[in-house]
């Protein structure tokens, strides 16, 4: 860090209580929602839903909410390598339509995926569909409007869609992230645009909190790297044993980035509540929820063809009973309840290797 009030690289400054701060800039664009609409798409600023214009009075709104300073640095946004400041994420937030009560979740969330093994670099490079999502405990999931019950995925009403497409909007405009360019995403997924931010349904779990269990209490966000929302159905388990077969054997689909690569993938399975009831009555404790789990999602190595069995050797993927594991250890399952209470369903979200899920307070 620089001496008090000394410049550093691209026009920062370091306050006197050691928070790095960047100088404002501003631009002039029309506040006519419609003309801004087509300014702001023009600049390559959108992601072909409506902007609203971040006019200096609603933009202030956000920074307020903030409670740090507006020049403050939240992280270095790969791939342009660009500072992202409480005021850019309170522009993009602006036009996404978020609230700025949400400020304290979306500047933990930034935080979080600057740190390792959350690998942001990859993350928006990547060929993968990988974005990060939002996962939320604490009584803010009420006061943020957040889903967690029915259609948390997509499909409720709330504020989820538009504080995931503000972090979306930073990854675009601060990170320099562009589809067939700075991103090599082959085919990416809806959730590049909008995210995914949901809660957990911690009143009907039968287990701890996921953040909790993560070592953090309170309001807390989750932020994790996944390739897509997979559905994972079932009408004819009737106890939690055969169910975590289901769950299992359903997540180890052989095309996912976790069989690719080395050790070192996640995967997250989000069970509503009658499911999560289930297996508790199964299993009494949810590291033995998750040590089941584990268990079944894997494939014997004689159901891969011979390239794909030397792939999995190369890399020490093949256990000594010669079962290939999706991911390493019990450890790497992540399990959270949430969704309604329509049974027969679960989610599935397959991890991109080089991140890991980050928690932290906000």
């Amino acid at each position: 860090m620089a001496p008090d009030g000394d410049a550093i690289p691209d026009g920062r400054v370091e306050a006197p209580d050691g928070q790095v701060e960047v100088p404002h800039g501003r631009v002039e664009a029309p506040d006519d929602p419609v003309e801004f609409m087509a300014w702001a798409t023009a600049r390559g600023w959108g992601d072909g839903l409506p902007l609203i214009p971040p006019t200096p009075e609603r933009v202030a709104q956000f920074t307020a909410a903030a409670g740090r300073p507006a020049g403050s640095v939240l992280l270095e946004v790969p791939p342009a390598n660009a500072w992202c400041t409480v005021e850019k994420l309170a522009v993009n937030a602006c036009m996404a339509g978020a609230a700025p009560e949400a400020m304290p979740l979306m500047m933990a969330a930034l935080e979080a995926m600057a740190e390792r093994p959350f690998d942001l670099f990859a993350l928006n490079t990547t060929t993968s569909s990988v974005v990060p999502c939002l996962f939320v405990n604490g009584p803010a999931r009420d006061r943020l409007d957040l889903p967690y019950q029915a259609g948390c995925f997509g499909g409720a009403a709330g504020a989820g869609p538009a504080i995931g497409r503000a972090i979306r909007l930073v990854m675009r405009n601060v990170g320099g992230q562009v589809a067939g360019e700075t991103s090599k995403c082959v085919l990416g997924q809806p959730a590049r645009v909008v995210g995914l931010v949901m809660g957990e349904w911690e009143e009907r779990s039968p287990w701890p909190p996921l953040a909790e269990r993560r070592g953090v209490g309170g309001n807390a966000v989750t932020v994790y790297g996944t390739i897509g929302t997979m559905d994972i159905a079932d009408i004819a388990a009737d106890d939690g044993r055969s169910l975590a077969w289901v769950i299992g054997q359903s997540l180890a689909y052989v095309g996912t980035n976790a069989y690719i690569s080395h050790w070192g993938a996640e995967v997250m399975v989000v069970v509503p509540p009658p499911w999560a009831d289930m297996l508790a009555a199964a299993f009494p404790s949810i590291e033995d929820v998750q040590e089941a789990l584990w268990r079944n999602a894997g494939h014997q190595e004689d159901r891969f063809p011979e390239t794909h069995r030397e792939w999995l050797a190369e890399r020490d993927r093949i256990s000594p009973d010669g079962t290939a594991y999706i991911v390493e250890q019990p450890s790497d399952v992540i399990v959270m309840c949430a969704g309604g209470l329509g049974n027969l369903h679960a989610g599935g979200l397959h991890n991109f290797g080089p991140t890991r899920a980050i928690t932290r307070p906000f």
